[in-house]
């Protein structure tokens, strides 16, 4: 338990993995961290509260894990195999990310060779868009025809239905409303460039 000299404040707790003070009560409602002890009514942190923060950090800020799997981890609540199987999802998701990020390097350089003043005239656009952007997953010779096929948001790929974000195909529901994405994350990558899209 946290007592005496031996215990910091939650600033203190914090500054010791360059975070503020508000991001370890974040963390606590979220079940990241289990809230420690008080003195006095105020947090305090002792030698294995701090151990538990930098797990928390190693999963969350080096680990780019979303708040609901780091929780698994750092929790303490979990079995070795449950918390384990949860870092391996987070790998599957940082292997995704290698590969879209080596993607968007590879595509940037291959940009900077355009002798084009104007993009929008490169005469090797029509090929990038089919071989890069969602415009790939629709058959179409042209970019008119292209927009015409799309019914709705649903995009038609020789008849079948594909994740608006992935490409992955979809299995729609026998009732209710139709599916765009293939899965929820899909839909939060999707929802996010959209957001980013609106807001310039």
């Amino acid at each position: 338990m946290s007592t005496g000299r031996m215990a910091v404040t939650i600033g203190e707790a914090a500054a010791l993995f360059g975070l503020a003070p508000s991001t370890l009560r974040y963390w606590e409602r979220c079940g990241v961290l289990t809230p420690p002890p008080r003195r006095d009514g105020r947090r305090v942190y002792d030698e294995a509260d701090l151990r538990r923060i930098g797990v928390a950090y190693l999963c969350c800020v080096t680990g780019m894990m979303p708040l609901d799997r780091a929780a698994v981890v750092t929790s303490g609540a979990a079995d070795l195999e449950v918390w384990q199987e949860t870092v391996r999802e987070q790998i599957v998701e940082a292997d995704r990310a290698i590969r879209q990020l080596t993607a968007a390097r590879q595509y940037l350089a291959h940009l900077l060779s355009c002798e084009s003043d104007d993009m929008a005239s490169c005469p090797v656009l029509d090929g990038e868009l089919i071989a890069r952007t969602p415009r790939g997953r629709v058959t179409a010779p042209d970019l008119v025809t292209a927009a015409r096929a799309r019914e709705g948001d649903e995009m038609a790929v020789d008849g079948d239905e594909r994740c608006a974000w992935c490409g992955a195909p979809l299995q729609q529901p026998e009732r209710g409303r139709r599916r765009r994405f293939c899965s929820h994350a899909c839909r939060q990558r999707g929802y996010r460039r959209r957001t980013v899209i609106e807001s310039t």
